[in-house]
């Protein structure tokens, strides 16, 4: 039955997550992972530590899900509970695993305990009927049994432990369950910056509505938009009987696809800008200095956060006072005074003195108003000026941006790499 949809719900529990000390970063990727494989995520729950928050999730899940997911619980303290509330739900006693005692003790006795702690005997405790998986990264191992057609699974709330087991017993798992029962499944992502989401859905419908071969190359696939504050991906996704189909179907969607966004988008493999930029920057053989005023080294830090960063990058500088400004970037006080520290004119000498300073052949300065104070009417919160120098020419731009301080500063670097890569 090849090309079934098979859909999965997910069921995180912590009192943490509803408290909202933790982030629930394990559903999201738990949602990736799944995708990846094919398999459909169509609801999630999230609930305290209480039995009964806990049986009522995972019975509703059961009633409408083929895979149930259920992260977090499995500790050894008295609040983890998971273990026993799914067992009780469907009636499975818990049986001690003579080989995860045996694993477990070995563990301790490595690590330099000479006791073994009791709280840990809980860990060894499996429902009748389920598969033990292992846990690379811990001591809680996963569970999985089948439930009336549903594959029941539960996995400790530690991210990385979590990951471990996901990667490696449960996947041999998933694929025997699953069999040939989905479509082979490929996702492309295409990055794009300084558009916004609704300004590429509109170009995107527009022309689905007025050119019948886009529209049928796009029917092949399906499109989300992901958007964040350093741009929008596309990811296409193609479901074919073969991996040789999807392919081509992403191809054909793709070259459509860059008719329409070709002006914002940018190729990298990780997905960040910078990789692009340094590229750029090493296939020219140009050295790049940078001058920060409103986003305080978030340019710099992003790009050496990248592998290989000295190959093109000289340095910054952080001139966040005018008096840095005029020190250290040989900014005009005359022209501070008349033109305000968020100008062109400012912008351009702060990108001349980096490059002069530094000795590079690239400057870029960011100067702004971050907010949440600072704005007037001629100059509002989230107003931004770039420059690039290069060989002697300048490129200038200013932009308005929406959101809280660290929105503007996020987006301000991002903009900032964005102009330096189309300037390259």
């Amino acid at each position: 039955m090849t090309g079934e949809t098979v859909r999965a719900a997910i069921v995180s529990v912590g009192n943490e997550l509803l408290f909202g000390e933790t982030v629930n970063t394990n559903a999201a990727w738990l949602g990736r992972a799944l995708a990846e494989k094919g398999i459909v995520v169509s609801c999630g729950y999230t609930v305290g530590d209480t039995r009964t928050s806990i049986q009522d999730a995972v019975r509703t899940a059961t009633r409408s899900a083929d895979l149930v997911l259920i992260s977090g619980g499995l500790g050894p303290t008295g609040d983890d509970i998971t273990r026993n509330a799914v067992a009780d739900l469907f009636e499975r006693p818990l049986r001690s695993n003579e080989r995860l005692l045996a694993k477990l003790r070995d563990r301790f006795h490595a690590h330099g305990y000479r006791e073994f702690p009791e709280t840990n005997l809980s860990q060894v405790e499996v429902p009748e009927g389920a598969i033990v998986l292992d846990n690379p990264n811990g001591t809680a191992p996963g569970l999985a049994f089948e439930e009336d057609s549903t594959l029941v699974v539960m996995l400790p709330g530690v991210p990385r432990e979590l990951h471990g087991i996901f990667l490696g017993d449960l996947s041999t798992l998933l694929e025997e369950w699953l069999g040939d029962r989905i479509a082979t499944v490929h996702h492309r992502m295409l990055h794009t910056t300084g558009v916004p989401e609704s300004r590429l859905a509109e170009l995107i419908e527009e022309a689905i509505s007025s050119d019948s071969a886009f529209a049928s190359v796009l029917r092949e696939v399906s499109l989300a938009y992901l958007p964040d504050l350093r741009g929008v991906d596309l990811r296409i996704t193609s479901r074919s009987v073969s991996t040789e189909e999807a392919k081509a179907s992403l191809d054909r969607a793709e070259e459509e696809l860059d008719t329409q966004i070709a002006r914002w988008r940018y190729h990298a493999i990780s997905g960040d800008i910078v990789e692009s930029v340094s590229d750029a920057l090493k296939d020219l053989g140009l050295m790049l200095a940078v001058a920060e005023s409103c986003t305080g080294g978030l340019v710099t830090k992003r790009l050496t956060d990248h592998p290989g960063a000295s190959t093109s990058f000289v340095g910054g500088v952080i001139a966040y006072d005018d008096s840095v400004k005029i020190s250290a970037l040989d900014v005009s006080q005359q022209d501070l005074s008349r033109f305000g520290a968020v100008s062109e004119v400012v912008a351009i000498q702060m990108a001349l003195g980096a490059s002069k300073r530094l000795g590079s052949d690239v400057g870029l300065a960011v100067t702004g108003v971050a907010g949440p104070g600072g704005g007037t009417k001629e100059k509002p919160v989230g107003r931004v000026w770039f420059a690039v120098v290069l060989n002697g020419e300048e490129r200038t731009c200013s932009v308005d941006f929406p959101g809280d301080r660290d929105a503007v500063r996020e987006r301000a670097a991002q903009a900032a790499l964005a102009m330096l890569l189309r300037t390259l």
